[in-house]
């Protein structure tokens, strides 16, 4: 991979990691992540029709559960500025007209010529800079159909102080500078000042991980 876009972030992988980010994930995990990931997408509250962008969709994960709960009329685009992502993307996706996938940096203004159902943004909005956070965000809600929903899958808002030193240890030590802020930001006020209403929110893993959804006003 070439120089990053954001020096400090933690989201742009290396090509190593980018190639075998899933398998690195199960790993360090012990498999924690990957039953994690299954029931955060079956809280997703997929319906068989949707039609679902997946922002940062990294080697197709998410989009593979999220497809199960598709009918032959769901449809999802994986979105991704990663060749290397691209391509195990696509891979998994192969025999599958529902997916489609398009090479698309989120964090400046574009336009799919679509607008979804619901547009997941899963561990990647933490490590922007707080600007560019509010960029994607506009991307997304110009990417809604009204009363279609934003479904954030990241980290909780805690303090790092109250965390358990353990935990703690690991957050500050694998985690870029980005994501300590985010932690502290009041998303829910963020969202409702960008155009979105109707939260909802599950937590995974300690509370320290959550999946808010939030409604594009009509």
């Amino acid at each position: 991979m070439g120089k990053k876009i954001y020096p400090e972030s933690g989201v742009e992988l290396k090509t190593f990691t980018a190639k075998h980010y899933d398998k690195i994930m199960n790993a360090v995990s012990f498999g924690v992540y990957r039953r994690f990931i299954i029931k955060a997408v079956d809280d997703m509250d997929i319906k068989p029709g949707d039609s679902i962008l997946d922002l940062g969709c990294g080697t197709g994960r998410n989009a593979k559960l999220m497809a199960s709960h598709l009918s032959e009329n769901g449809k999802i685009m994986g979105m991704d500025v990663s060749e290397i992502m691209e391509k195990q993307f696509k891979k998994k996706f192969e025999a599958d007209q529902r997916v489609t996938f398009t090479r698309q940096r989120a964090d400046i203004s574009f336009d799919l010529g679509h607008r979804f159902d619901k547009i997941l943004i899963s561990f990647v909005i933490h490590g922007f800079p707080h600007e560019v956070r509010k960029a994607v965000i506009e991307n997304v809600h110009n990417h809604l159909k009204p009363g279609g929903t934003f479904m954030m899958l990241d980290f909780a808002e805690f303090d790092m102080g109250e965390m358990p030193f353990h935990h703690r240890f690991i957050f500050k030590s694998i985690e870029c500078k980005y994501a300590f802020d985010f932690i502290e930001k009041d998303w829910k006020k963020i969202l409702g000042d960008s155009g979105f209403e109707g939260f909802s929110e599950t937590f995974y893993l300690k509370k320290y991980i959550r999946l808010l959804k939030a409604v594009k006003k009509l």
